[in-house]
């Protein structure tokens, strides 16, 4: 079972439609055009049904025949807030601020090339759900459908999805069970200080000097109050403070992220937080204001689906297959869906390019063939007949 033939018979189809999409950006929940371009292409499948509006722009659509289990496959649909560099005399971004460069344009083209060829032959046994997702891009688009209740319409007993991955050779097809992306939560603290003029230092209690103390304190959770052998980043991107070079200011506003793969890792990272933030402040006789808000669960690749995954693969791609799939410390909220079914979550060698959310950055056209295979065998082999 390498790339399925009638899949690369329409390859260069596949190439128009991936075009578009990046020549057509849209970002989080507003890919209307998007997700009518997919509507139309769908139709002229003739899938079994089509159902859109899930999580405000999300498309689902199912292939079904005879009885089985259902199976999912998703792909993310949604571009970047971007300006692109590239020079493409036909498919470079249109929108100015917005780009692909991410490569969901090929995500959502894969599945297209998937659902085609499903649509076609029918060699399975069950159902296909086919989910468009909007929105993820830091706007959790997944939950916002599994709270549209998805899962609860389209019950899938099994979730399977992909990620491009630049720099990893082209057509790699890479699986492991356990942890692959982070959780990524998100903190802003307001350093509340009084202010007064540079030359009076003794009348101000100074946000700056204790935001400086505060970040070089919250380093200690990840060098003292965690196992080595966990995984734990924590960074302090942000320090505003102050609009003048002689008046210390009011106040200080840091903000960041707590990634970790571990979800005892995090609620210990985040107790410390608030513990060091306090008391630190308390130290300097400022008051912190601490704004914290969760953002995606780990991606957690389920261990019999993972294997699963890794056989299809090999079957696909042969030597190109890995049951070796470096873990990454960004998030991806594929995350939500594998909280509520079982399954894996892949990536796809781009070969040599930029990389992800780099204004030079184009998915690779050479491994639309690859994903759309990889997708349409897993669900050939998980609904064989």
């Amino acid at each position: 079972m390498p790339i399925k033939n009638r899949i690369s018979d329409f390859q260069d189809e596949m190439i128009e439609w991936r075009h578009h999409f990046h020549a057509n950006p849209e970002i989080a929940y507003k890919e209307k055009n998007t997700a009518k371009k997919i509507v139309e292409l769908l139709k002229k499948f003739n899938v079994d049904s089509i159902e859109t509006g899930f999580g405000k722009t999300g498309v689902v659509a199912t292939i079904k025949n005879g009885k089985g289990k259902n199976i999912g496959l998703r792909a993310d649909m949604d571009a970047l807030p971007i300006t692109e560099e590239n020079i493409h005399a036909k498919h470079c971004s249109k929108e100015k601020g917005k780009m692909h460069a991410c490569g969901h344009d090929g995500h959502t083209t894969m599945l297209l090339g998937a659902a085609k060829y499903l649509a076609e032959t029918k060699n399975f046994n069950g159902q296909v759900t086919l989910i468009f997702q909007p929105a993820e891009e830091g706007f959790a688009g997944a939950k916002a459908m599994i709270d549209d209740g998805l899962l609860e319409k389209y019950p899938i007993d099994e979730i399977y999805g992909m990620h491009n991955m630049p720099n990893l050779d082209e057509g790699i097809l890479a699986v492991e069970e356990g942890a692959r992306l982070a959780a990524a939560d998100n903190f802003e603290i307001i350093i509340n200080g009084k202010g007064s003029h540079a030359a009076m230092p003794a009348k101000s209690i100074d946000p700056i000097v204790c935001g400086a103390a505060l970040i070089q304190n919250l380093q200690s959770i990840v060098s003292r109050n965690t196992n080595p052998k966990e995984t734990l980043v924590f960074t302090v991107a942000t320090f505003n403070a102050g609009i003048a070079n002689n008046v210390i200011p009011d106040n200080a506003i840091l903000s960041g992220t707590i990634r970790y793969y571990n979800r005892d890792i995090g609620n210990l990272a985040k107790k410390q937080l608030f513990n060091i933030t306090e008391n630190t402040c308390k130290t300097f006789g400022a008051k912190p204001t601490i704004n914290f808000k969760a953002g995606y669960p780990p991606t957690v690749n389920h261990k019999t689906n993972s294997k699963f995954a890794y056989e299809v693969a090999k079957k696909v791609v042969g030597e190109k297959a890995s049951p070796h799939q470096s873990p990454m410390m960004g998030s991806e909220d594929f995350s939500y869906f594998l909280e509520k079914v079982p399954g894996a979550f892949a990536w796809i060698g781009n070969g040599a390019s930029a990389a992800l959310h780099n204004p030079k950055y184009d998915f690779n056209d050479n491994i639309l063939s690859i994903g759309s295979s990889f997708l349409a065998s897993l669900a050939e082999e998980k609904l064989i007949k």
